[in-house]
Parts: structure tokens; sequence; C-alpha cells
């Protein structure tokens, strides 16, 4: 277990107390929580990968958790923000309908012994998907903000469809082999 692979544990460790600074501690405080929070578990992401990349570190246990805690905890945060009536669960349905479609690729190349890196669009995808988690769960009380929250909402969105595309052209070759 090295530090690259503790770190992937913390964030899905964090999850839990990321939901419940959201549910039980009244707003604005329990958002402004939810928000570190997510920030700090966001940060494991890159530096972990960042980690294992640099130092030699990668395992098959981190290539398998790392993007696992990442969908969990994006996930959890995007449901959280439809419940909250924050986001519209269509656009949730796309952003995870991505997820499982990827993860459907990799694990169609896993059993044929190829592993499939992540793209540049989707870390500018997962990217962007976080900072609008964190703009609309901190709930920023100014004019305008809505117009950013709606610019950060399509962004992501446009950026989900894109690395989907993008993933899906690179790797269509797996399924016809």
């Amino acid at each position: 277990m090295n530090i690259a692979n503790k770190l992937t544990l913390f964030r899905v460790i964090l999850i839990p107390f990321f939901l419940l600074s959201l549910y039980i501690i009244e707003a604005p405080y329990g958002n402004i929580i939810g928000v570190i929070i997510f920030i700090i578990a966001s940060l494991t992401d890159f530096l972990d990968g960042h980690l294992a990349r640099s130092r030699n570190l990668v395992t098959d246990f981190g290539k398998f958790m790392d993007p696992l805690a990442d969908k969990l905890l994006v996930a959890s945060a995007l449901i959280y923000l439809v419940e909250a009536k924050e986001l519209a669960a269509w656009i949730v349905i796309i952003i995870i309908s991505r997820e499982f479609i990827i993860s459907g690729f990799r694990l169609v190349a896993a059993n044929k012994g190829i592993v499939i890196a992540a793209g540049w669009w989707g870390k500018i995808k997962t990217m962007t998907t976080m900072i609008m988690i964190i703009v609309i769960l901190f709930n920023f009380d100014f004019e305008g903000i809505v117009v950013i929250e709606q610019i950060l909402i399509y962004a992501s969105l446009l950026f989900t469809v894109i690395s989907a595309l993008d993933y899906i052209t690179k790797n269509i070759n797996i399924f016809r082999e």
C-alpha cells in the first residue's frame, strides 16, 4: 500500500464525511465544510496520480481504485445537487452515463489485457465538473453567480460529451478484436 493508494483510499473515506456535512450541518456551514472536504478530496485525485506516475508507484489496485474513487466522489456530489434542486437530473444522468460507458470500455479492454489511459478531454471534464460542483455547493451570494454556475454546468456537460466521443472513437477497436 503505497502513498498514492493511501491517498485514493483517503478520498473514498472522505465521501461519507462530505455528504454528512451537507445533510446534517445547517447551511451555510454545512455547505462550507462540504466544499472544504470536496476540495481536499479533489486535490488527492490530482496528487495521487502525480505521485504514482512520478515515483513509479502505479499499481493494479490504483488503476482500479483511483477512477472508482473519482466516480464515487463526483456522483455523490451530483446526486446531492439534484436532491437539493441545484442541478437538473438530466444533466447528472448524462454525466454519470458517460462514466458507465467509459467504465464498460475499460472493462472490455482489461479483459483483453489492454490498459486505456485517461485522455486530456477526460481530465478537462473532471476538472470542470469539480469546479462546477464547488461553485454550486459554495452557494456564493452575489450578482451574476447564476450566470457563472450555468456556464460551468454547460461547460461540464460539453466536456463530458466531447470526452466520451473522443474516448469512444480512439478505443472502438477493442470491440473489433
